[in-house]
């Protein structure tokens, strides 16, 4: 049977989240721990059909601005370059709408690097160019505009508020159509060890209910809705 605990690669853990688990059961064994409050806000929604990624926080800070500066893009040349396999881009921009500061050739970059995907908790463009990359975003909305002389990246492997959690560099990073939750780097194995636990769980749930047994008694055996 597969462990969790065996798993020693940061890269595997991310390919066995992706492969075997789904945000709902990570997010209620972050609950049964009493890790509340981990689930970014729903207003961040997958850009395509095919989103879905587990990943580690590489956190990249952007505030909006009200001129064009002589170097705009310099911090967030580094951050993208600065990728590593199996990180993934969590962008905070203090909810901006002035913007869209992630796009292709970022996605491209990241892609390049190795990262598994993208959070923007603000806008973002050119996803029908991402969507053919098959990079996996979630971001808030869509808009066309470059982010010169609009927004900047402050600074990146910095704690960022994005979907109003306070993502750390390297917490665990994994979503998928329900949503994107957030786990600790602390806790990590533990809480997919109980997600994967719990899907096992639900997966004899579903086969004895849809042989017709009662829900509480299914309830009552598994122990899970």
């Amino acid at each position: 049977m597969n462990s969790v605990l065996n798993i020693e690669s940061p890269l595997a853990l991310c390919e066995f989240a992706e492969r075997n688990l789904y945000t709902a059961v990570v997010s209620d064994s972050l609950d049964q721990l009493g890790v509340r409050g981990q689930a970014m806000r729903e207003y961040l929604r997958p850009v395509h059909a095919n989103c879905k990624f587990a990943g580690w926080a590489r956190t990249i800070c952007c505030s909006d601005i009200y001129h064009v500066p002589a170097d705009p893009y310099s911090i967030e040349i580094e951050a993208v370059d600065s990728f590593l396999p199996g990180e993934a881009a969590v962008i905070g921009t203090q909810k901006s709408v002035r913007n869209a500061p992630w796009g292709e050739l970022l996605s491209t970059a990241a892609k390049a690097r190795g990262a598994r995907g993208a959070v923007v908790d603000g806008l973002i463009r050119d996803v029908r160019k991402i969507e053919e990359l098959g990079f996996p975003v979630f971001a808030s909305g869509i808009k066309p505009v470059d982010s010169m002389g609009r927004g900047i990246v402050t600074s990146y492997n910095d704690p960022v508020e994005c979907g109003e959690v306070i993502v750390h560099p390297g917490d665990f990073v994994f979503a998928d159509f329900d949503g994107v939750v957030v786990i600790p780097k602390a806790m990590v194995h533990q809480v997919l060890e109980m997600a994967y636990d719990k899907v096992r769980r639900e997966d004899s749930s579903r086969s004895e209910l849809m042989g017709g047994a009662y829900l509480r008694d299914v309830f009552r055996k598994y122990g899970v809705l």
